[in-house]
């Protein structure tokens, strides 16, 4: 190998490796397949740290404003898809600063003063984390409204409540919707949460220790967004939570997603008839004409499965790491890459599923009343107004619910004899709360199920979005 050659191989590493990278080590070692995604923020960094140098004195005027020039063209260069991409420059930073070299020269070689790859690479991270959680900010809130919009249409809609999916009570499609509502919305607070936590700016820390050089991290920390510049330079560059942070609200939103799914899937099936998903999200077979399959849903249901897998990675591939940076955090960045298009994905698909499915209302409100739904309203009322202890008005329920299994019939369908037969006590007046509408409408504690109660939530969470 030629002086020429050997320098141009290993122009990244300088004078310290007189070899060329090996196949298999270029193969393990470049990141710029991926990392490439990065590049919007790794200009943004660069240019702050740059209108910072020359405002410490460091970089002169002249300098800094070819490379801000040199950055912008790259920038356009890359969204045009004219950028010359390079494995063997390892990385998106390098491949930024050789590109700018060939641009202005001498100068670019003066922009990686007073930081190193380290706290390059965790700001352009953090930022690039930053950017995908505002993302997700507005998606979350217009899943959220897609529900509002549902349950307005539906506060007095009654369908059947569950558990063990099993009916159990009445309740209305409102409140239902409403459930969804609650859930995102603290998922929505996960990921604020995590995005304050996270604003901490970690230029200036270089590769572990700081720098000699006068900079001011507060001025690029301004400049960027962040909050403050990070306290401790060992752990701004080892730092991973923020990511580790978004996998984890990411995984549980996913979860929540994937519950909606199923009952999307479960509703949406001939057996129930609960709800009809739009052509726009569903598909049919090959082979059976019939079918309408929630495609979307199921898809979605599935996401959280990546989601949930890219956090158990890089949990792993942190758990053994000693301070400060360790190649193995070139590892971080694909499978949050991963979990953020899979659930930015997920909740589009979702949002367009909720604006659009129609409910079934009359096959809702006959399914509300099957398997004696409003026996606790039954027993609610012998309590009410026998004064019964409610042990003993679950057991005369539990006698009724036993009559009217073996005669076939639902308990609202009992004679006032059947039931005196039971309780002499009973009277007329208990065939009132035996209605599924009635039942709902009773529900009127807070957070209940009572139309009024559920339009009480919609005006809430409309003046809080």
């Amino acid at each position: 190998m030629t002086t020429s050659s050997k320098k141009t191989a290993n122009s990244m590493w300088g004078g310290r490796f007189a070899m060329a990278p090996d196949a298999i080590m270029e193969e393990i070692n470049a990141s710029i397949g991926f990392d490439q995604r990065l590049a919007v923020q790794d200009i943004r960094g660069s240019k702050a740290h740059a209108a910072m140098l020359v405002d410490v004195g460091i970089l002169t005027r002249q300098d800094v404003d070819a490379i801000s020039q040199g950055l912008d063209e790259i920038e356009t260069e890359i969204a045009a898809g004219d950028f010359p991409f390079s494995r063997t420059l390892e990385d998106i930073h390098m491949n930024i600063e050789a590109r700018l070299r060939e641009k202005i020269g001498d100068a670019a070689g003066r922009l990686h003063t007073a930081r190193s790859r380290n706290d390059q690479v965790a700001t352009d991270f953090k930022l690039w984390v930053r950017d995908r959680l505002d993302d997700v900010d507005g998606a979350l809130k217009g899943l959220i409204a897609a529900f509002l919009d549902q349950a307005e249409r539906g506060a007095d809609v009654v369908m059947p409540g569950f558990t063990h999916l099993q009916t159990a009570q009445p309740v209305t499609w409102g409140h239902h919707m409403m459930a969804y509502v609650e859930m995102f919305a603290r998922d929505l607070s996960r990921f604020a949460d995590a995005r304050a936590r996270m604003n901490e700016s970690p230029l200036g820390a270089a590769a572990l220790a700081g720098t000699g050089f006068p900079i001011d991290r507060e001025q690029t920390a301004k400049a960027l967004g962040f909050d403050r510049p990070a306290a401790n330079s060992l752990d701004a560059v080892s730092d991973r939570d923020f990511a580790l942070e978004f996998l984890s609200a990411a995984s549980i939103c996913a979860t929540h997603l994937s519950r909606l799914s199923e009952e999307l899937v479960i509703w949406s099936s001939a057996q129930f008839d609960f709800v009809r998903l739009s052509d726009k999200f569903t598909t049919g077979s090959s082979i059976m004409p019939q079918k309408r399959n929630p495609d979307a849903a199921e898809l979605c249901r599935a996401k959280v499965g990546r989601i949930m897998g890219s956090m158990v990675g890089l949990l792993t591939v942190m758990k053994g790491l000693p301070l400060a940076y360790s190649k193995d955090m070139q590892e971080d960045k694909e499978p949050v890459f991963d979990a953020a298009d899979s659930l930015g994905l997920a909740l589009s698909a979702m949002t367009g599923m909720v604006q659009d499915m129609e409910p079934n209302i009359e096959k809702l409100r006959d399914a509300a009343g099957h398997g004696y739904s409003t026996a606790t309203d039954l027993a609610d009322w012998l309590v009410r107004e026998l004064n019964m202890p409610f042990r003993d008005a679950h057991h005369v329920t539990g006698s009724l619910v036993k009559m009217a299994e073996d005669k076939g019939v639902a308990l609202e369908a009992l004679s006032l004899e059947d039931m005196q037969s039971v309780e002499a006590k009973i009277s007329a007046a208990v065939f009132d709360v035996l209605s599924v509408e009635s039942s709902t409408r009773s529900r009127t504690s807070y957070g209940g199920t009572a139309p009024d109660r559920v339009r009480e939530q919609i005006k809430r969470w409309r003046a809080m979005l």
